[in-house]
């Protein structure tokens, strides 16, 4: 068994009997081939509960500190986490990640660049355009909901939307285009947060 694996079953055990984890349109997320998972985020538990209720296994862009942090940087990368230098326009990681997409997997990506305190709206970044735009991979709009009450053992649901695509109107996407989409992929994201 794989350390993703094996981190998946664990946690899953856990989220779903301490933090009833509940699941809405999983159907909605296709079980192969290239895809982008954008999703809200408000705790740190965000990232390990969308692995656990996405049917595939994900991989991460996370902050590079993280990394550097003892027994959880290596815990990390052996669950498919990769470094991003956030607020740099980190090429390294936008390179891994699409290489990671283009080989048919999945990659989990908060638009708004980080975690968002509950109430807190903001704009959101264009990486998840950018990775649409440069791999072709569908879009799966999620929203995490309660996990802001994590440490009180609150009720969580993560729920699925349907794919979106990214269609530029010519041969190259402009700055105008990346940041409509991903706005609309923040739209549908709050949307289903909001039930």
């Amino acid at each position: 068994m794989e350390a993703y694996d094996l981190a998946r079953f664990l946690l899953n055990v856990a989220f779903r009997s301490l933090w009833r984890l509940r699941v809405e349109g999983a159907a909605r997320v296709p079980r192969e081939g290239p895809l982008i998972l954008a999703c809200n985020h408000v705790s740190y538990v965000d990232p390990p509960v969308l692995g656990c209720a996405a049917p595939r296994t994900v991989s991460y862009m996370a902050k590079s500190e993280l990394f550097r942090v003892p027994l959880l940087g290596p815990a990390i990368r052996m669950v498919r986490a990769f470094p991003v230098e956030r607020g740099k326009g980190d090429v390294a990681a936008i390179r891994t990640a699409v290489k990671v997409i283009e080989r048919g997997g999945c990659v989990g990506i908060f638009p708004e660049g980080g975690r968002v305190k509950r109430g807190e709206e903001r704009q959101p970044q264009a990486g998840v355009a950018l990775l649409a735009y440069l791999s072709g991979a569908r879009v799966v709009p999620a929203a995490i909901v309660g996990s802001d009450r994590a440490v009180h053992l609150g009720a969580i649901t993560v729920r699925f939307g349907d794919p979106m695509e990214f269609r530029p109107a010519g041969a190259k996407a402009t700055r105008e285009e990346l940041a409509a989409f991903s706005a609309a992929v923040l739209e549908r994201i709050r949307a289903l947060r909001e039930g």
